[in-house]
């Protein structure tokens, strides 16, 4: 009783820590917080690397601890938010340990950000770089399956996702092949958002020369990777509305697609659903694993369980 009592103040304690971390555009508070808490299986660092010379363009190979199943850890790839001007791989590697706890290898990628040079289209070119320096990684781990992965961003970095499931310009140009990706999933992402209405996207994303080729939902087809969009319904920095509007316009394309809400869920809490600590009974994690199960195993979310358009409380 009594330590449960300490871990809900705990808990408590690093909510309020957590959210002035988030105004202050740093996940890293939330994965001190998770690095306390011991999970079921640890994961480690096994391999690291950089694609480029500049801040950030790095990615990490984290691989579950103890024997590998047959054929190896299957591979997700992460990429951070942080509105394209904050984030990178070490603060968040949180999620590499609740993936990992549930048996998936997990490249962190890290892109340039606007302060770096990080504008429009730097931040796809440098994800896609990135997707195919995790996949090389992957490859040579002995224990790590790497022929099919799934991208999965949040906020910013869903966007970026987003973007190379959706325009094949960008994996290309990194020289990916587009049959290894099983699928793309999105937590809280911006897809149709112009005209520009905030700081960051205007600072990142204006100075393309068409604002409407910056836009996700301008891709939408139908023979994209399956596509996952997560978001909650109380998120007021990226609208639900981005993942209902592309949600129709993959529909519309007879694309692949499905969708999960949360109710009262805001922006930053999807993100802290995949840490130990905010955990929320595994309400975000399951759908989303449900969904990498089938999208590394190559069936398409056509084929994996169900994950509808649905409300939860809390």
């Amino acid at each position: 009783m009594v330590t449960a009592l300490v871990v809900g103040v705990l808990a408590l304690a690093g909510f309020g820590i957590w959210r002035i971390a988030v105004a202050q555009g740093s996940a890293a508070t939330l994965d001190w917080i998770d690095a306390r808490f011991v999970r079921e299986r640890a994961s480690s660092l096994v391999a690291e690397d950089r694609y480029g010379p500049a801040n950030n363009q790095n990615v990490e190979l984290w691989v579950p601890e103890g024997p590998p199943p047959e054929g190896g850890w299957l591979l997700a790839v992460f990429v951070y938010g942080g509105g394209w001007h904050s984030g990178d791989t070490a603060s968040y590697r949180f999620v590499a340990r609740t993936l990992g706890e549930r048996g998936y290898a997990t490249a962190l990628v890290g892109y340039r950000l606007v302060g770096d040079g990080g504008k429009f289209p730097a931040m796809l070119e440098d994800t896609a770089a990135g997707v195919g320096e995790a996949l090389a990684l992957a490859s040579a781990a002995s224990d790590v399956s790497a022929t099919k992965t799934v991208l999965i961003g949040h906020s910013a970095g869903a966007y970026n996702v987003l973007m190379l499931g959706l325009d094949p310009q960008w994996l290309a140009g990194a020289g990916v092949d587009p049959e290894r990706i099983g699928g793309v999933i999105s937590l809280a992402g911006p897809a149709d958002f112009y005209p520009f209405t905030s700081d960051s996207a205007r600072n990142a994303l204006g100075n393309a020369p068409d604002p409407q080729m910056t836009q996700p939902i301008h891709f939408a087809r139908s023979d994209a990777p399956p596509i996952l969009l997560m978001h909650g319904t109380a998120d007021d920095v990226v609208r639900v509305r981005n993942s209902r509007a592309l949600a129709e316009a993959i529909r519309t394309s007879g694309g692949r697609v499905a969708e999960r809400e949360f109710e009262g869920m805001g922006h930053a809490g999807i993100i802290m659903a995949l840490s130990a600590p905010f955990a929320q009974g595994d309400k975000v994690i399951d759908p989303l694993l449900a969904f990498l199960r089938a999208g590394t195993a190559g069936r398409g979310a056509t084929d994996a369980p169900s994950v509808p358009v649905q409300g939860e409380s809390g």
